[in-house]
């Protein structure tokens, strides 16, 4: 069998927060590490792990900062969700960088079009149809 087994990528930093835009924010997400880096390519995202760049050590939840830190989309910080206080005084984000557990893009370890496509054939189309209404129209 082929190793598909996800591989973790080195660090990615591709945003920094503008600590004088409340608008702003760090946002690592797949979208912007595309744009800075065209080459950049993971066919399926397994895992991710999150951690604020100057405090690689400090687990997120202690940094207190509120922060998406998702498979889905990656880092997403807003200045404007930050309470005043905790690790930094401004409600400002800190600079956080991200790394991803990849599957391999490789045609064994991504899934067949094949598999995806066969559950949601003719069959279910007929089931989602409904019954024609039956009292739309009153005899007068």
């Amino acid at each position: 069998f082929p190793d598909c087994s996800c591989v973790w990528t080195d660090w990615i930093d591709v945003s920094y927060p503008d600590s004088s835009d409340k608008n702003s924010g760090d946002y690592e997400t797949f979208e912007n590490i595309l744009i800075a880096n065209p080459s950049w390519e993971c066919a399926k995202v397994e895992n991710i792990s999150c951690r604020a760049s100057k405090f690689p050590n400090t687990p997120l939840e202690q940094l207190g900062q509120i922060v998406e830190c998702s498979v889905d989309s990656g880092l997403i910080c807003n200045n404007s969700d930050q309470p005043i206080g905790g690790i930094i005084p401004m409600p400002v984000c800190l600079n956080y960088e991200i790394s991803v557990c990849c599957t391999p893009n490789r045609p064994e370890c991504l899934p067949s079009t094949t598999l995806s496509t066969t559950p949601s054939g003719p069959t279910s189309t007929g089931s989602t149809a409904s019954p024609p209404p039956a009292s739309t129209t009153t005899p007068t």
